[in-house]
C-alpha cells in the first residue's frame, strides 16, 4: 500500500517538475519489489501523471496563471515551430489531436508536457485528455515495471 501511494505521489510531482523522472523511480522500484506490487504502482503512477498533466492542460487553455509554468510554456524551444504546425492540424480534428496526445503520452516524443499544453490550447475535451493520458501512461509504466523481470527470465543462468 505504501509503495502504491509513493508511486502516485512521485508520478504527480514528476508530472509538474520535469527534472524528476518517474520512469527511473518505477524501474528502481521494479528491481526491489515483488510482482504483486508492480501493477498497482504502475496504475498509481499513471493516475498521478494524469492528474499532474492536467495543470499543463489548463495552462494551455488559459485558465491558470502560474508564472513559472507560463514562462516555461512560452519560452521558444526547438519544438515551437512544430507545435504551431500541430496546433493547425489539431484544431477541428479531435481524433488527430487525441492520436498525437496518445503517441506523446506513451513515447514522450514529442515531449508530453508540450502536447499537454497544446491539448488545452486546442480545447480538447478534458475527459478525452484524461482518458487518453491515463491509458497510455499506465500502459507505458506497466511495460516498464515488468520489463526487467521479463528480460531476466530469458537470460541463461
Amino acid at each position: 500500500m505504501t509503495e502504491t501511494a509513493l508511486a502516485f505521489g512521485f508520478g504527480l510531482v514528476s508530472a509538474l517538475l520535469p527534472f524528476l523522472n518517474v520512469e527511473l523511480y518505477l524501474l528502481g522500484a521494479a528491481t526491489l519489489m515483488g510482482d504483486g506490487a508492480l501493477f498497482a504502482m504502475a496504475v498509481a503512477a499513471g493516475l498521478g501523471q494524469t492528474l499532474g498533466k492536467i495543470v499543463y492542460y489548463y495552462l494551455g487553455k488559459g485558465v491558470l496563471d502560474i508564472p513559472w509554468l507560463k514562462r516555461r510554456s512560452e519560452t521558444p524551444s526547438r519544438w515551437s515551430a512544430r507545435m504551431a504546425q500541430w496546433r493547425t492540424k489539431a484544431e477541428g480534428r479531435p481524433w488527430w489531436a487525441a492520436g498525437l496526445l496518445g503517441v506523446s503520452s506513451f513515447s514522450s516524443i514529442p515531449p508530453f508536457m508540450v502536447i499537454a499544453v497544446l491539448a488545452g490550447t486546442v480545447r480538447m475535451p478534458l475527459w478525452s485528455f484524461v482518458v487518453v493520458t491515463m491509458v497510455t501512461r499506465t500502459v507505458r509504466f506497466l511495460l516498464l515495471v515488468y520489463a526487467p523481470g521479463t528480460v531476466m527470465a530469458f537470460l541463461p543462468g
